[in-house]
């Protein structure tokens, strides 16, 4: 397959070349065997598939579920709007419910149209029983190496990001432990500046949707928004879904760390793809009103909407430039989870996944491993 005329988004900007697609992978001019089937991006981007390294569930089905029909209705739907690989996050549960979702994942392979499994997200349950928001705080428990290593075991090593506050009893132990085989997030915390400095020291190198469930930035009390963007090897993570966070703070955040370092997530719930009504998210009941998710009380319950939707949010109601925020939505997630040497970018080796965006950075098209869906 070829890919012409079309603008190729490059990891940091765009050029005028042709994507040329065999087997499945990007392949270099030398490597290329016409096939006769040619693409027309004629006025578009391309650009990769995108990564979503934080998000719950869609069409009715949410990740917890731990069953491999579920992963499969969520991959389907992602792939169909231009996810093409996905790392779900777990919520606060006990040991038994979370090993169950990991044995499903473990077990899924990807359809023709689903999207690849290519993590795991722990958001739960080592997080602050003072900073639940919609993780349920009857499970809520400190942070287990063991858990950890027996969970890790089930999944296939699909685990790639652990959740954790810092401050709780424990934590940095567990964050030194373990921070050389999994990604630590700084999420649902109180930790002040000092204790997430701490963190980062000990080797924590995220953080969960930036300014939600975390103390916000003060000048007299820094909190750790200024500790993660006093490194430059820690990588946050933001919903721009037009909900959690005001068009301002997403700017601030891209200022502070740099668009070599925003991650854009969804953190969609099961509600995406389907119409306003009542549905759950961790076991706790979930209203749903256009793109907004919220628990019974009014707490913001994740998010209705999808990574290519955010998106489009974050270029045309945001002013993030669309370079920045596709560098947010494909080699920087896929550089966090370590596959940067098979996804994130439209390079020669790499698996052919791609989308085409039109001037509104709308999806117009979806390649899935080298196949138009």
């Amino acid at each position: 397959m070829k890919i012409i005329n079309g603008r190729v988004f490059d990891g940091e900007g765009f050029t005028n070349q042709d994507v040329l697609i065999r087997d499945g992978r990007f392949v270099s001019p030398d490597d290329y065997v016409d096939d006769g089937q040619v693409v027309d991006a004629a006025g578009q981007v391309v650009a990769p598939g995108l990564v979503d390294l934080h998000f719950h569930g869609c069409v009715g089905r949410d990740f917890c579920d731990g069953t491999v029909e579920s992963i499969r209705a969520i991959g389907a739907y992602q792939a169909s709007q231009g996810v093409t690989a996905m790392c779900p996050a777990t919520m606060t549960f006990p040991e038994d419910v979370l090993g169950r979702i990991m044995d499903a994942a473990a077990a899924y392979e990807p359809g023709p149209t689903e999207a690849a499994l290519v993590g795991i997200n722990m958001e739960g349950p080592y997080i602050s029983p003072s900073k639940v928001g919609a993780q349920n705080p009857l499970y809520v428990q400190g942070a287990d190496e063991g858990m950890l290593s027996r969970l890790q075991q089930r999944s296939g090593n699909l685990i790639k990001l652990v959740d954790i506050a810092p401050e709780e009893p424990g934590a940095l132990e567990f964050i030194e432990r373990t921070a050389s085989d999994v990604r630590i997030s700084l999420a649902h915390t109180c930790a002040d500046y000092d204790q997430a400095a701490a963190a980062f020291q000990a080797g924590a190198r995220h953080m969960t949707h930036l300014y939600n469930a975390m103390p916000g930035l003060h000048h007299r009390n820094p909190g750790p928004i200024a500790a993660a963007a006093e490194r430059d090897d820690v990588t946050p993570e933001i919903i721009c879904d037009g909900v959690h966070i005001h068009p301002a703070m997403v700017r601030l955040a891209f200022t502070l760390f740099g668009p070599e370092r925003m991650i854009l997530i969804s953190d969609t719930m099961e509600a995406a793809g389907l119409d306003d009504g009542e549905y759950s998210l961790g076991g706790q009941p979930v209203t749903v009103r256009g793109n907004r998710a919220t628990l019974h009380d009014g707490t913001l319950a994740g998010s209705n909407t999808n990574l290519a939707l955010c998106l489009g949010v974050a270029v045309r109601d945001m002013g993030i430039p669309l370079e920045h925020a596709l560098r947010a939505a494909t080699c920087n997630p896929a550089r966090a989870l370590g596959i940067q040497d098979e996804r994130g970018a439209i390079a020669p080796g790499r698996i052919a996944d791609c989308i085409l965006l039109d001037d509104d950075a709308s999806v117009t098209k979806v390649i899935l491993r080298g196949t138009p869906l």
